[in-house]
């Protein structure tokens, strides 16, 4: 019988934390897996204590996803290369702005085999253009990599509702493996193999969100957001049969939880929508309101934006992206937030 598989979650935010709440109850009761799962901490004072000390005592990560408790076998660590040290299935669960920097420090400390999936919402624009972020990940360590994305609010697959999520997994070998660590009952695992679909589909739900949020902070109804949910998809799917060159683009992939049910979901719930919407109110920047209003969490809409926008310019293909291009100019260019319904108005798909 194989060795039992070692898991690492690499960071402990609020959806860091509850995937390690999944992981943790699976490796305890799955002999493939070790019981222990080593869950990296980036170390804070939290009323005068270290957050690894109050995790590891109290199972419980007090910071980013209060009033859930994590299986004892989750082990907080705050040393990076001590959490990674000989982990065979290594989870990402960062920041997208911090990835390069966790990738460069364990490099040369981790199992040539390992195995990693990126829960990580976001893209980079070097100057080759786009990357996602498995895509730097396997470039910066060599190992082979999946991903997971889905309509997963993380408060409430700690709360353990019902919801569904998608692997993207190119590799036959990893997808079954990955599914027994993570399905639940309640946390329903579908596995494909359009891995870049999956993925691009999780970082520019994330854009399409805060332009919802702007909608309901000037007021707008419903109906308008049905309609920003609509052309984001389509945005989406038009970005995506572009960027992704390694493969098919099926209709069927938007279909799955990491498509339109991950976009529905953050266009209603979620961080970017209420930074949009407060922004809309407020005229405070991105960054005043990310400080004020996510203790601690860092905000994907906008720097994916921004991102996307570069790439977009590269391109040449601005124009074809009205949507994803006014987030860009309202949250960082001093555009006016109402040029976000006239972007709805003139959309080339109205032409």
């Amino acid at each position: 019988m194989a060795a039992p598989k070692k898991v690492c979650v690499v960071g402990s935010g609020n959806w860091g934390s509850a995937i390690a709440k999944i992981v943790g109850a699976n490796a305890a009761a799955n002999a493939k897996f070790d019981s222990v799962v080593n869950m990296w901490v980036f170390e804070e004072m939290v009323d005068g204590r270290k957050l690894t000390e109050i995790i590891n005592t109290e199972h419980e990560n007090v910071k980013y996803l209060r009033g859930h408790k994590l299986p004892p076998n989750v082990v907080a660590i705050p040393d990076l290369l001590d959490s990674v040290k000989g982990a065979d299935i290594l989870m990402f669960v960062v920041p997208h702005q911090f990835i390069i920097r966790v990738c460069d420090t364990i490099k040369d400390h981790i199992k040539k085999d390992a195995h990693g999936v990126s829960l990580i919402k976001g893209v980079d624009a070097g100057p080759e253009g786009l990357k996602l972020i498995s895509e730097v990940i396997r470039g910066k360590l060599g190992i082979s990599m999946s991903v997971l994305m889905g309509a997963n609010i993380a408060s409430e697959v700690a709360e353990d509702k019902f919801c569904e999520t998608t692997i993207g997994c190119k590799d036959t070998i990893h997808g079954p493996i990955l599914k027994e660590l993570m399905q639940t009952d309640n946390f329903r695992v579908t596995v494909v193999q359009e891995s870049d679909v999956v993925e691009i589909c999780g970082a520019l739900k994330n854009i399409v969100a805060v332009g919802a949020g702007f909608c309901d902070g000037l007021g707008f109804g419903d109906n308008t957001k049905a309609a920003v949910i609509r052309l984001g998809l389509m945005e989406m799917i038009a970005f995506a049969k572009v960027f992704c060159s390694d493969g098919p683009v099926s209709a069927s992939t938007f279909l799955e939880s990491c498509g339109v049910a991950d976009l529905i979901t953050t266009c209603y719930g979620g961080r970017n929508r209420k930074i949009g919407e407060e922004f809309a109110k407020t005229g405070k920047t991105i960054e005043q309101l990310e400080k004020e209003l996510l203790n601690g969490q860092k905000l994907q809409g906008p720097a994916t934006a921004t991102e996307v926008h570069q790439i977009l310019k590269q391109k040449n293909m601005v124009e074809k992206f009205p949507l994803f291009t006014a987030v860009h100019h309202i949250c960082f260019d001093g555009h006016p937030v109402a040029e976000f319904i006239s972007c709805l108005q003139n959309h080339p798909e109205h032409m």
